[in-house]
C-alpha cells in the first residue's frame, strides 16, 4: 500500500470587497506590449483548468480544480458566466471570470495573471477591463474577494480601482496533493 502525502491546510484571511458605483478608472494598455483580450465562449474543460492552474497554483486556487466535469461545466458554461482570456504575444497570460447569476449583484469570481505576465504593467489595465465588463449589465454592485494567499498587490489594486472592503473572514485551504496535480495534467 502506497502512502500519499496530503498537504497541510494553509490559513488565510479572505477580504470581501464591493463597488457600488462604476467610477471611471479606465487605464490604457502599455503600448510596448502586444496584448489582446478575448472572450472564451464555452471553453473546453481542460483549457479552463489550465487557466485556473496556471494563474492560481501559487495562490492555492483549488476549488474549481477539485470539481467533477459536470460540476465545472454547469458553472463555466452557464449563460450567466463570462470568461475573458488575456493573451500576450498570442500566448494565454491571464483571465477573469464574471458571475452574472444574480443580475443586480455581479461577482468578479476570478481575476489573475500568469507568472510570465506579472510585473509588465498590465495589472491596472487588465483589472479596469474586468471592471468595465462586470458593469456592462448595469448591476447595482460588483463584488470580488481576495485573500492573503493571492498576489501581495491584489488587495491594494482592487481598492485603488474603486472596490471597498466590506468584510473579512478566516479560512483554510488545502493545497493540491501530488495525485490531484497529476490528474489535472491528464
Amino acid at each position: 500500500m502506497m502512502f500519499e502525502y496530503k498537504p497541510k491546510p494553509i490559513e488565510t484571511t479572505i477580504t470581501h470587497l464591493r463597488m457600488d458605483e462604476h467610477t471611471s478608472h479606465a487605464h490604457t494598455r502599455p503600448s510596448n506590449i502586444n496584448a489582446a483580450l478575448m472572450r472564451a465562449e464555452n471553453p473546453p474543460l481542460h483549457f479552463y483548468r489550465y487557466l485556473q492552474h496556471s494563474v492560481g497554483e501559487q495562490h492555492v486556487w483549488v476549488a474549481r480544480l477539485r470539481m467533477t466535469d459536470d460540476e465545472l461545466s454547469k458553472i463555466i458554461h452557464a449563460k450567466t458566466t463570462d470568461i475573458d482570456v488575456l493573451y500576450i504575444d498570442g500566448v494565454p497570460s491571464g483571465f477573469y471570470e464574471i458571475d452574472r447569476s444574480k443580475p443586480e449583484f455581479v461577482d468578479l469570481a476570478y481575476f489573475g495573471l500568469m507568472e510570465h505576465a506579472i510585473g509588465r504593467g498590465l495589472g491596472k489595465w487588465f483589472l479596469s477591463q474586468a471592471i468595465s465588463s462586470a458593469w456592462a449589465s448595469e448591476p447595482d454592485a460588483v463584488s470580488v474577494c481576495t485573500c492573503t494567499l493571492d498576489h501581495p498587490a491584489a488587495l491594494g489594486l482592487y481598492q485603488k480601482l474603486g472596490f471597498k472592503a466590506i468584510a473579512q473572514q478566516h479560512s483554510k485551504y488545502a493545497p493540491l496533493s501530488k495525485k490531484e496535480r497529476l490528474a489535472i495534467l491528464k
